[in-house]
Parts: C-alpha cells; sequence; structure tokens
C-alpha cells in the first residue's frame, strides 16, 4: 500500500516537470520581464556620470539625508561587501548602486514598482578602497548618499 502512495506521488511529479518543460521548450512560460532591454551602455560605462546618464537620463544627483547606506567601514574580502540601502524619499522608483573605483562603477540598479518599500540589500563586489554611492530615482529627479568602504583583499581580481 505504502509503495502506491510513493509510486503515485513520483508519477505526478514526474508529469507536472515534463509538462513544464514542454511549456518552457515551447515558449510559453517565457519570462517577460527578464527578457527587458538591458542597459549594455550604464554597465559599461567608465565614468559615474556617464553610467547615471545611459541609465537614468540625467547625471545631477542631490545629495540627501533620505537615503541610508548600510556598509561596513572596513571590508575584509571586496569579493563580497554587505550592503543595505534604504529610503524614506516618496515615489521612490529604482535604487542604483555604484562603487566608484571599480573598472566599471554601476554595480546594480533595481527598478522599483508602485507602492515598493525602498528597501535593496545585496552584495556588492570592490576592486579596491572607495566610495559606495546609492542613487534614488523619486518623482523623476536623482537623489544620492555615499559610504567610504576600505577594502584589504580586493575582489576585482586584486
Amino acid at each position: 500500500m505504502e509503495t502506491d502512495v510513493k509510486r503515485r506521488i513520483l508519477l505526478k511529479s514526474s508529469l507536472a516537470a515534463g509538462a513544464i518543460s514542454v511549456a518552457v521548450g515551447a515558449g510559453l512560460l517565457t519570462p517577460r520581464q527578464v527578457l527587458a532591454a538591458w542597459p549594455d551602455k550604464a554597465f559599461a560605462a567608465k565614468n559615474l556620470p556617464d553610467a547615471l546618464q545611459a541609465l537614468l537620463g540625467d547625471t545631477n544627483a542631490a545629495e540627501s539625508g533620505d537615503i541610508k547606506i548600510k556598509a561596513p567601514d572596513i571590508a575584509e574580502n571586496g569579493a563580497v561587501v554587505p550592503v543595505t540601502i534604504s529610503t524614506t524619499l516618496a515615489g521612490a522608483e529604482s535604487i542604483t548602486l555604484i562603487a566608484i573605483n571599480n573598472p566599471a562603477p554601476l554595480v546594480a540598479s533595481f527598478n522599483l514598482g508602485e507602492g515598493a518599500e525602498g528597501f535593496v540589500s545585496t552584495r556588492l563586489k570592490m576592486g579596491k578602497s572607495g566610495d559606495v554611492i546609492a542613487v534614488v530615482k523619486a518623482g523623476g529627479t536623482l537623489h544620492s548618499a555615499k559610504k567610504e568602504v576600505k577594502v584589504t583583499i580586493g575582489g576585482c581580481g586584486g
């Protein structure tokens, strides 16, 4: 009796996995959000103004006390620097992270849905010590904050 139950569970799971595989293979379950346009120019930019212009369409980011960056003062390993960004700015549309001394400074950009809380937590890769800059787009304008992070072992091949 017990083997019949296990056999049924195995058959159901196999059929479900097979059906999903066929649907994915046929293009019926293609994740549309993931296939959005990738901002090549922004991530390839070698300096902050070019990256901001290519990604957000503006380079003027006013410093704001409404953006908080939580990151270590000294990161022992630049390959995994934990960073948390939070903002109380109303209508936050996106949060962009920049490691200014990286070969390609733009590290990540998060588009926030309507009504989403202005909060992002991730890990950055930093090649050497420098500022971590958070740029928040809210109400069509750019706001920024920065925090210096010292890296003892570089994470970008250093």
